[in-house]
């Protein structure tokens, strides 16, 4: 069983895994360099096994430290070095040394060995060793560097222990895209199967195991439809969609210039012969010491390989000068037909939500109709005797309900079909008919307030009628109380009942769920890394939402500070707010200047 790791960096960490005698030493040593190489900043830990020493008896900093100094920082004009005594029975924390990186002056931290933790990690592994697979016990294996003769699950990369340059594509590729995969909240459904969902569960469940348990119940949509370009926005691609032409159709020019081939560059005074506009070409081929006047779209002639901009040319007559030509590069300005896509390619897969960006590729593909996932429809009500409608004079003791409206929206915002069941007195009766008919109307049904563990609400007589519904206790700040179950066919969730609770409990479990029911099988939340303007306050075991204002520093980085006072019913903070700040179930603070992970509301609120 592999301890709990929590990255405390903005920048990603990648172990190094094998037995004693694999290589691991040997092939990070020929990794470096080659990452270097393609601009990777790296940073280094190793754990290392015995009681190894950094200098030599006679240095001064080994002196000073042998008589005592806890630390000893030594310093050049080239580097400087901090050497700690920290004694500890066990092994060294890796959470601890990774706080000593600085995080602003390297891409991404590689670990070799601490392979006990549950880092993602590269397995390096020698049949010929005779040792088992470590992957076979250790789930955040992430790709497995082996021999020929090492059989690897179709789960995992497979990749050379003797190719480097493959190896160090792997660990590129993870570095670009790490921030979707290494700081997600982990959902799996596996994880549903602990949940007590009774009442009376007053230690509450994470935030991931609720995620998981709502996925669990949900099955994505099998319903399809056709539907026309211009309706497409924010439905979900049902089919992959193959490209029936290249784009671009034919090579053509990047910029208005002069086409020729590379090779008549050694006479830099070519042959003007034709004009070639945007929709038309040039019919014959085009030969050494010849050029045509191009402009932006055309068709490269057959023959010219090469576009020079105009304004870096000098044309008199019927003759053309090349100025600057030795910073002519080949081919440079040439779109080559199929370079976007390729006849024959997925252009875009199923599973993708459509939007503006989408559409216009499918419209240059020539697509009219495409096949799209049913959009969900999502019934939605409040409940409470306190609760007024917007326009209707404010009764005493009542306030007006803003929750319908906000949940409303960002269904909306997803796509979905909505019905506005409005506000639904606190009868028993009267609830038990607005559940039942809605579950036969909608693919999700949603209500505000009542849920709170240990009320003795009439929507949870009413749930006890109709369906079968779990009340749980999250352990998140806001948004604690949450009810999920089903209503015939229907997925029900029962929300906190004050504003801001309601908008991140939809953040974090109703989207989640309508977007797998809509056929986003594959989404996951977007968090960012983001340094703390200000020290922020939690409490271990609980992930705590902030609402937050993030924005570019001075210095290229993104930085957070909360909105102010973080009541859960002052709306005034998600107005202010573009995101949440994210503090995990592991930390009880964040001081200024640390990092946190920031979840921005981008379209939804």
């Amino acid at each position: 069983m592999t301890a709990l790791f929590s990255n405390p960096l903005p920048i990603p960490v990648l172990g190094f895994c094998a037995y004693s005698g694999t290589g691991k030493t040997t092939l990070l040593k020929q990794l470096i360099p080659l990452l270097n190489q393609r601009g990777l900043r790296l940073a280094v830990i190793k754990h290392a096994h015995h009681n190894f020493d950094v200098d030599i008896p006679g240095k001064d900093s080994f002196e000073m430290r042998k008589a005592g100094a806890r630390q000893v920082l030594v310093a050049s004009h080239v580097r400087w070095a901090l050497m700690t005594e920290d004694p500890v029975d066990d092994d060294p924390q890796l959470q601890h040394l990774l706080r000593q990186i600085e995080a602003d002056k390297v891409d991404i931290v590689l670990v070799e060995g601490f392979k006990k933790l549950a880092l993602p990690k590269i397995e390096l592994h020698r049949a010929a060793h005779n040792k088992p697979l470590i992957h076979m016990h250790d789930e955040n294996i992430v790709a497995i560097a082996c021999c020929d003769e090492t059989i690897v699950p179709d789960s995992l990369t497979r990749l050379d222990l003797n190719n480097v340059a493959q190896i160090a594509d792997f660990v590129q590729h993870y570095q670009q895209n790490w921030q979707a995969a290494a700081i997600k909240v982990p959902i799996d459904a596996s994880n549903a199967t602990t949940i007590d969902n009774s009442e009376n569960n007053s230690n509450g469940i994470s935030v991931s195991q609720g995620i998981a348990a709502v996925l669990a119940q949900v099955k994505p949509t099998n319903q399809t439809e056709l539907v026309d370009l211009i309706d497409i926005d924010n439905h979900v691609l049902a089919q992959d969609i193959i490209s029936e032409i290249n784009v671009p159709q034919q090579t053509n020019s990047a910029m208005d210039g002069y086409a020729f081939a590379f090779n008549s560059i050694p006479s830099t005074t070519l042959k003007i012969v034709a004009e070639v506009l945007a929709g038309h070409n040039y019919p014959n081929i085009l030969q050494d010491g010849e050029a045509v006047r191009i402009m932006t779209g055309a068709t490269v002639p057959q023959g010219a390989d090469t576009i020079q901009a105009r304004e870096l040319t000098c044309e008199q007559g019927q003759q053309l000068t090349l100025l600057e030509p030795e910073s002519i590069v080949k081919g440079q300005h040439v779109r080559l037909a199929g370079e976007d896509i390729a006849q024959g390619e997925v252009a875009l897969a199923a599973g993708t939500r459509l939007g503006a960006a989408e559409l216009g590729l499918m419209a240059s593909l020539g697509f009219h109709r495409l096949p799209l996932f049913k959009r969900p429809i999502v019934a939605v009500f409040s409940t409470g005797d306190e609760v007024s409608q917007p326009g209707d004079l404010l009764k005493p003791n009542c306030i007006y309900d803003a929750n319908r409206y906000t949940i409303l929206s960002m269904a909306k915002k997803l796509g979905c079909q909505v019905i506005d069941l409005g506000i639904i007195d606190d009868n028993e009766q009267t609830l038990t008919n607005t559940l039942s008919d809605a579950g036969s109307k909608a693919d999700i049904v949603i209500s505000s307030g009542g849920v709170s563990v240990g009320n003795a609400d009439y929507i949870k007589m009413a749930l006890a009628n109709v369906g079968s519904t779990h009340f749980w206790r999250i352990n998140m700040r806001p948004g604690r109380p949450l009810a999920v179950g089903h209503i015939n066919q229907s997925l029900f969730f029962g929300l906190p009942g004050n504003p801001v609770a309601v908008m991140v409990a939809f953040l974090q479990f109703v989207q989640p769920a309508i977007r797998k029911l809509a056929g986003e099988v594959n989404w996951q939340p977007a968090f960012m890394p983001a340094i703390a303007s200000q020290a922020l306050r939690s409490k271990t075991g609980r992930t705590e939402f902030l609402r937050g204002i993030y924005t570019i520093g001075p210095d290229g980085k993104i930085h957070v500070s909360t909105t102010g006072a973080q009541g859960s019913g002052m709306l005034s903070s998600m107005v202010n707010a573009n995101c949440l700040i994210v503090i995990g179930d592991d930390n009880d603070t964040v001081p200024a200047g640390g990092s946190v992970f920031i979840q921005p509301f981008a379209d939804l609120l």
